[in-house]
């Protein structure tokens, strides 16, 4: 850990703190660095903004993509106040920062009541195993979308 580490991590646990102040969510931020300076922050909004994905890292990760007019972030490196839960652990990869520091890791937030095992338990079961029901209809219908878009030679994969 180096100096400039330290500082960027304080400053996603300070905005952690701001969003908890502010009663804006759970106590939770976020800080995303390009070139070693902040180009963009966040903190968690879910209960302000009555958005289950407005956490910390969602946010950040959304305007940072915003400045820099892109959707992945490739040069970035993300700080963040606690080790993030599984809907950010996924738009981290889709968004692809080179790094991810985190402060507290899963088992400090399950003891302030942010428990994320459930979630990881149930990425695991099978669909029709799942506590919320999950049920497949117009597959066929779906798939001519899919068929047409991995046809189509306009497409921007990602």
């Amino acid at each position: 850990m180096t100096e400039k580490d330290s500082y960027f991590m304080q400053k996603a646990i300070d905005l952690a703190q701001k969003g908890a102040d502010s009663n804006s969510g759970g106590p939770f931020g976020a800080v995303i660095v390009m070139d070693n300076k902040i180009i963009a922050e966040g903190y968690n909004r879910v209960t302000s903004t009555n958005d289950p994905t407005a956490h910390a890292e969602i946010v950040a990760i959304k305007k940072a993509c915003e400045k820099l007019n892109s959707f992945q972030l490739d040069d970035c490196v993300i700080y963040t106040s606690c080790e993030p839960c599984p809907m950010c652990l996924g738009a981290i990869y889709w968004a692809r920062p080179k790094k991810v520091y985190y402060a507290c890791n899963r088992n400090d937030a399950a003891v302030i009541d942010f428990d994320d095992q459930f979630i990881y338990t149930e990425i695991q079961k099978k669909l029709d195993q799942r506590k919320i029901e999950f049920q497949n209809i117009m597959r066929q219908e779906g798939l001519k979308l899919f068929k047409a878009w991995k046809n189509n030679p306009n497409t921007v994969k990602y």
